[in-house]
This record gives structure tokens, sequence and C-alpha cells, in this order.
């Protein structure tokens, strides 16, 4: 049963969140609703506040990239204008991780920051609506003449996007951000509606910050348009290039295709515009397309962490079961972007297997790009790192996947400020709520706070120590009158999982499977709800198809899955000479997973074929795994996931 949920225009009284789907299964719980009190992620959203927003604003500047505001609004374009056509993307993140953190916990600092970009930005509006530093003006390529790489449309999505972001979570700001945002979304709408411009740009996202604007201003011209851009995708408006239509995906129409394919990034934020627009249309043929895709994707074009793109030639998919791990491209912007299209399709269905790809790739790719410091980042996410990194020099940029460690910052900088956008506005994907109750998809240490009804609000502690342990208490602390539903979500890789509802001083404990655990009662402040996930280390197999990974297996943990890393290995034995001891069963240690390892030797042959199956002689050593998004924190290091399956030693 679907229910149909409205908000109110211009300044949203609901929740403070990045989509707010006007009608759809469940309804999305924000910043205001749900704070992530400690914990796993309660560290990371500290040090994106503490440390990644003023790196970014250093960077911002010292690349130039916010001076470019500046000179546009001297009229002294194009001269000293610096970074890619792309570049005012990354200061509207930037704006909207702002947002985002300032509406968590306001911030006089935070507060003058946001303010005095925007009057940068606000000063380069120009009279009629557009703002891009790139196009436009004498000794520029005009407006709109190239759709296909010059990103316009691209940078207008994420500005709208910050305008949303501030007006959810500072209603009424007097900064201006919005206004700036309307006037060039109704310039778009003049330009490119009905009558005007048919095409499309070449990297989608507008179509999501045109949507998100909709709903906050009420303006359905701004849905129109939006849907213009999602039927006029896949019919040939772009011009032909040499890496085929399928990486803009104008190769064939959104609703007829059955996979995600092309620029990962771009196919991921396709998706989330598209669903965007079928929530507010109806469009459930258009939905049900993009289910389709989802789900085939997922099945054959993703890798075990989550991550999606294994050519970096051209940042995208590759053809089905092509997922090497060595030569993974796994963007960091691509993860963050599928956590996105996940999230609007989990809203709208309500099935746990979207929840549950949200979560791996937030363990597994965007806890993996950021150092611990928050200061240096990954730009792709290989899954075998053959060779040590080399250490980057701070004070460079590096070139998008050139750095073998993490970077400080990129020619191509999309990453640290989709990072930071990400986190900062992370309690907004952790519980929903509908007429019947509340769910919980994601966990950590939290208080949530959900209306079911008028005059119907329940609170709720969540207690928990995951993901390095399994058990996570639902603790009412005030109810609503009446019979309520809390849905705690299982885990597909949680066969074994228990639930314990302890209410009116009794305790019932169950069995349950995955999707969503439903307990349904008068609760009353006090009673606990506690899920019980199996935490063992388990060996997880690949799909034989997946040629480059057939005969090896990976080790996951939870949430996390694992990486075997150099520095744990004995001196001079790398990773590749490793191979799993499977019929050993794995144990753990002081919070360790430590595995059994054959280390084979090897000699150096004139000709590296036509050895016996037995090879050279083995020993067997022990060594822990560590986390993925833990790796290369120690140095230099070669790691790799997929470890060959060794088999007993004699």
């Amino acid at each position: 049963m679907t229910m149909t949920i409205t908000t109110p225009p211009r300044s949203l009284g609901g929740a403070a969140a990045p989509a707010l789907p006007s009608s759809g299964t469940l309804r999305p719980l924000g910043i205001r609703q749900v704070v992530i009190t400690g914990g796993f992620w309660a560290e990371r959203q500290g040090v994106n506040r503490r440390a990644t927003l003023a790196h970014i604003g250093t960077w911002l500047e010292r690349e130039g990239w916010t001076r470019n505001f500046d000179l546009a609004a001297a009229g002294a374009l194009p001269e000293g204008r610096r970074g890619r056509e792309f570049a005012d993307s990354e200061v509207y993140k930037y704006l909207e991780a702002l947002a985002w953190e300032i509406g968590r916990e306001h911030d006089d600092e935070l507060e003058s920051r946001f303010r005095e970009t925007v009057a940068r930005v606000a000063a380069a509006q120009e009279p009629d609506g557009y703002l891009n530093t790139m196009f436009g003006r004498p000794g520029q390529d005009g407006r709109w003449t190239k759709l296909e790489w010059g990103h316009e449309l691209y940078c207008l999505g994420h500005l709208f996007q910050a305008a949303v972001a501030r007006e959810r979570s500072t209603p009424g700001a007097d900064d201006g951000l919005l206004d700036v945002a309307v006037r060039a979304a109704d310039l778009v709408c003049d330009v490119f509606g009905d009558d005007g411009i048919r095409s499309v740009d070449g990297h989608p996202e507008i179509e999501t910050g045109l949507v998100e604007l909709g709903r906050v201003t009420g303006d359905r011209r701004y849905i129109e348009q939006a849907r213009l851009f999602v039927d006029r995708r896949g019919t040939g408006v772009l011009g032909g290039i040499e890496y085929g239509q399928a990486y803009f995906q104008d190769d064939v129409p959104v609703r007829e295709a059955e996979v995600m394919r092309g620029h990962a990034v771009r196919a991921n934020y396709l998706g989330s515009g598209a669903a965007d627009v079928a929530d507010e249309t109806d469009d459930q043929e258009l939905l049900d397309a993009l289910v389709r895709q989802w789900d085939t994707t997922v099945a054959r074009r993703t890798y075990i962490t989550g991550g999606q793109g294994a050519h970096h030639q051209d940042e995208a998919f590759g053809a089905d079961f092509e997922l090497p791990p060595d030569r993974a491209y796994s963007e960091t912007c691509a993860g963050i972007a599928s956590v996105q299209f996940s999230w609007r399709l989990l809203l709208e269905r309500g099935d746990a297997k979207y929840a549950d790809l949200i979560e791996r790739t937030l363990y597994n790719v965007v806890a993996t790009s950021p150092s611990s410091a928050g200061t240096a980042f990954y730009y792709s996410n290989t899954l075998h790192q053959r060779t040590p990194g080399e250490p980057v020099d701070p004070d460079v940029p590096s070139a998008r996947a050139e750095s073998s460690l993490r970077a400080p910052w990129f020619s191509v900088s999309c990453c640290p400020t989709n990072l930071a956008r990400t986190f900062a506005s992370l309690a907004a994907y952790v519980a929903t709520g509908d007429a019947r109750g509340v769910q919980v998809h994601q966990y950590a240490p939290s208080t949530i706070i959900a209306e079911l009804a008028p005059d119907r609000e329940v609170t709720l502690r969540v207690e928990t120590a995951y993901p390095a342990d399994g058990a996570v208490r639902v603790i009412v602390e005030s109810a609503a009158v009446g019979e309520w539903a809390l849905s705690l979500r299982v885990p597909g890789w949680a066969e074994g999982a228990t639930l314990e509802v302890s209410a009116g001083g009794a305790v019932e404990t169950r069995a349950v499977a995955p999707g969503y655990a439903v307990v349904s009662r008068d609760f009353a402040p006090g009673d606990s709800v506690t899920l019980r996930l199996p935490m063992s280390p388990r060996i997880t197999r690949p799909d034989a198809r997946i040629d480059a990974i057939r005969g090896t297996v990976a080790v996951e943990r939870g949430p996390e899955v694992l990486a075997l890393e150099s520095v744990d290995l004995p001196e001079g034995v790398g990773v590749d000479v490793a191979g799993l001891v499977t019929a050993d069963p794995l144990r753990e240690e002081d919070g360790r997973v430590i595995a059994r390892l054959a280390i084979r030797s090897s000699t150096d042959a004139a000709w590296p074929y036509g050895q016996t199956a037995e090879g050279g002689a083995s020993t067997v050593v022990e060594a822990p795994l560590i986390p993925y998004h833990d790796w290369a924190e120690r140095g230099p290091s070669t790691m790799r996931i997929w470890i060959p399956e060794a088999a007993p030693t004699r």
C-alpha cells in the first residue's frame, strides 16, 4: 500500500533531508529527527566537521575555483579563470555540505563561511539568471554550446541541491541562495522547455536538483522540466564521442534500458533524478524500469564493496561480470551516487535490498575514500594493490585516480566535496516513518523522533557498537498511544539473527530472517527491542562468471569487507603469493580477524607457464585481515580483498 505524503511549498516544515518524495512507501526522517550520537559514523561526521570542511575551503581558494566567481562579478573573465569546466559545482557541493552541517548544529564560523561564499556566488549571477564562470562572456564559448562536455546544467543541479539543503536545514534563511537558485531554474525552464533547446546535459544531475527545488518552492514547472530531461535522454540528442553514446546514457531511453551502463556516476545520478520524476508524476512505468536496471546492475556489475565502474578510461561500468579487482575504478562519487539512487528506490518500494546495498557501499566505498584525518582521499578504490603506493606531495593536486595513496586534492576534485555533503547529511539515511510506525535501516548510536500522525510522536534511542558488535538495542523513550510498528532491517548476510522484545516485564526472543523484523504493539516508555546479528567472519565465493577472481575467496564480517595488507605479513612476503587456507576456520582475537595463509615459494623462470599444479613448497602463517576501509593508513603497502583459495597443508 502506498501512502501519499504532502510537503508544503517554499519553507519545508517536515524533514531536513536531501530527498523528500511527495509520495512513496516510506517517509524520510531528516537531520532534525535523527541525530547520530556516537560510534563509527559519529566519528566520521566529527572529522568531516572539524577537518574536512576547512580543508576543502582552503583548497577551493588555493586553486582559484571560488575566486572564479569574483572574477565573473568584476567582469574580468576569462582571464585568470582556474579549474575545469565543472569547477563551479565543487563550490556548490561545499555550500551544500556547510548547509547540512549548520543544520545539524549551528556554528557561527560555519555560518560566516557559508554566507561569505553565497555572496560571492550571487554576485556572479547574470541579470537573466544565468550563472556559470566558464561560458557566456566575451572570449568564452557561448552559453549552452557544449552540452556534451560543458557541465553547465550539471553545475546548476548542484547549485539547486545546495539551495534546497539550506532551505530545509535552516528554513527562511536570508542569505539569498534560494533566490539565486530560483532565478537560474526559471532560466533553464525558459531555455530548455518544450519550445526551447531539445537536449540534455552530458552529465545528469540537474534532474534531481530541479525536482527537489520544485518540492521546496511548490513550482511544478521545475518538475516538468526534469521530466523533459529524463524523457529526452537516450534519444541521441548529444553528439557522438569515442566512448559511444552509452557514456552519456544517451543510447537507450531510460524506460527501455535493461541495465546501468556508461559513466558510473552519470548513470546513478540519472537514476536518482528519474526516480524523483517518477515519484512526482506517479509514473510507475518509469519506476519499474529503474528497479529493473538496479536489479541487473547489482547482480552483474557491482563489486563486493558496493563499488561500481570497472573501466578507468571512461570511468564506466564494464560488461556483465567484468569486475577485475586490480583494475577496479570504483569511483568514490559513483558510490555516493549509488547510495542516492538506492535510497530513492527504498523510499518508493520499501525493500530491504536497497538498504543492504547502501550499507555495503557506505562502509566499503564511502568510508574507504577519506583518510582517518579527513584531509586526504581516494578518487578510485582498487580492490587489489599490486605495488606499494607512492606518497603524494601534500601541496600538489593529483590527477584523478593517478595517486596510489590518498591525495589531498585532485585536478578533478569531485570526491572530497561529495564526501563532505554525504557525511553532513548522513543521519537522513538512517530511518524512515509511515502511518504504521518507524523503520530503522542503518545502525548507529542515535536518537530518533518520528511523528506517525498529528499528535502521535515516538522517541527512540539506539544503543549499539555496530559494526564492532552485532547487538542493536532500540529503547522506547516516549511512545504514541495505541499500537504501532517498529521495523529493524536484518541484512541479507545475517542468517541466524534473533530479535529480543522486552516489554511489560516479559522478554520474548525469536529468530528473524533477512528483510525487516517487525514488532507491532502498544509500546510503553522503557520497552526495548534488541536485534542480534551474527558477526562471525564468513568466507564469500564469487560467481564463476567473474573470470578475474575465479578460484579466490573474500572474507567479510558484518557489513565490512576485509582485506589482506602486506604490512601484516612477514618481511619479504607480498599479498600476491598468499592463499587462504579455507579448510581451517577463521578466528577472532582481540577484535581482529586472524586468517591462516599458505605462503608458496616461487622461483623465476624464463617462461612463466607450464608449471606443475602444486608449484613450490608452502609454509603456513597467520595474519590479521583488516576492514578494507582502514587500508593504507600505515604507509605504502600492497593489498588484496580476493585471495586465492589454498588447499589444506599436509
